[in-house]
């Protein structure tokens, strides 16, 4: 079963303001906040669904390759949000929870199970180009990318600590994460609070620094990462796989790889939008008497027929032979224009007879009523 419709989800119009889809989402996350549901899976999946879709749609990015190309613009089955990412709750509420405010005690729930402020890290995204040829672009393609990246370090399991549990608590913040400042203004006292200093919002200190990471969490590695391209994609599309980017620093969410779709130049088919392009040269005979000839299409060669007194600049349409729409609504065409070769360079004898066939009443243009209509027209202009 495919993704719902994010606005859907959310309950808005794609008119909706950033502001209405804050509020939208804080309506649905509060009502199927999981401490509220405590045991319902449906309501977790839906706490999580609804926040997929305001991932996307508060980012602009993000909410303007929705609206023109769907799901499939933030990378199809791989893409775009929390859905099927295997994001946490935690997660969540790290990146969003402020939206919450104070309706669960801060990121607090019922029952006292007090969620951690503490600032949750991300890694940095990574950007990408992957060059499809036209056939890639009309059946979708599967690869699998090479990405030198920062991972998770295997030695501490990204913690950064030698042993996996060489810490101590904080002594600034005493494990808060989070240092209170109290300051004397005119106004009276100001009450701030900021991240600890000292421990960078975690709460604890490395006590013996991991000897591969040297304390980071992360390293450098490579990883090949099977991505699906979907079909009808196009030159400059902009795809998301969403935590493949580079890890964070002892421990937190991993960025994303930002997929950019080159189109390599075809040898024969030009593209426009869905519809495909050919120039297809035909002789003088050819054009008089008719033929079968054989053009390229994604699928293969194919022979069309050539109408007997074909003229140049005639187009022949082949349907549903261009490339699908990337929302799978439609398929483009095969647009063949028809150029007729003259030749440059004839031997005696083919000049003979040409100059035959020129004394024919047959071979003498005569232009045909939309012509005529057309010198018309450019008379009544001229005067």
């Amino acid at each position: 079963m495919g993704k719902r419709d994010y606005y859907a989800i959310l309950d808005i119009s794609k008119s909706a303001s950033k502001e209405e889809i804050k509020k939208a989402y804080r309506k649905q996350a509060l009502k199927y906040h999981p401490d509220k549901n405590p045991g319902d899976g449906t309501a977790e999946e839906k706490f999580k669904e609804a926040a997929e879709a305001y991932e996307v749609l508060s980012d602009d990015d993000k909410r303007v390759r929705y609206d023109r190309f769907g799901h499939a613009g933030l990378g199809g089955a791989a893409g775009g949000g929390y859905g099927g990412q295997g994001m946490t709750i935690e997660d969540i509420f790290s990146s969003f929870g402020d939206i919450f405010g104070d309706a669960f005690g801060g990121f607090g729930g019922f029952g006292g199970s007090r969620r951690s402020a503490r600032t949750m890290r991300k890694g940095s995204n990574l950007r990408v180009q992957v060059k499809l040829n036209l056939q890639e672009i009309a059946n979708g393609a599967e690869k699998k990318i090479k990405v030198n990246k920062y991972v998770t370090c295997n030695s501490c399991d990204g913690t950064g600590a030698q042993d996996g549990s060489s810490f101590s608590t904080c002594s600034t913040c005493n494990g808060n994460g989070q240092v209170t400042r109290i300051s004397n203004t005119f106004l009276g006292q100001m009450q701030t609070v900021t991240t600890c200093p000292t421990c960078g919002g975690e709460g604890k200190n490395i006590t013996m620094k991991c000897t591969k990471c040297y304390g980071e969490g992360i390293i450098k590695d490579e990883e090949v990462i099977p991505i699906s391209i979907p079909a009808g994609v196009a030159e400059g599309m902009q795809m998301t796989v969403s935590g493949k980017g580079n890890a964070a620093r002892r421990g937190g969410v991993n960025g994303d790889l930002l997929l950019m779709i080159h189109e390599k130049s075809d040898p024969e088919l030009i593209r426009d939008g869905n519809d495909l392009l050919y120039n297809l040269h035909i002789s003088i005979p050819q054009a008089s008497l008719g033929a079968a000839v054989e053009i390229p299409t994604i699928e293969g060669k194919v022979k069309i027929k050539i109408e007997p007194g074909t003229q140049p600049g005639k187009i022949l349409r082949l349907r549903n032979k261009g490339l699908p729409d990337v929302n799978g609504y439609r398929k483009g065409d095969l647009l063949v224009s028809i150029n007729v070769w003259i030749p440059k360079n004839l031997t005696r004898d083919e000049q003979k007879l040409i100059e035959k066939f020129g004394d024919s009443p047959n071979f003498i243009p005569r232009p045909d009523s939309s012509e005529k209509n057309f010198f018309e027209r450019m008379r009544g202009y001229f005067k």
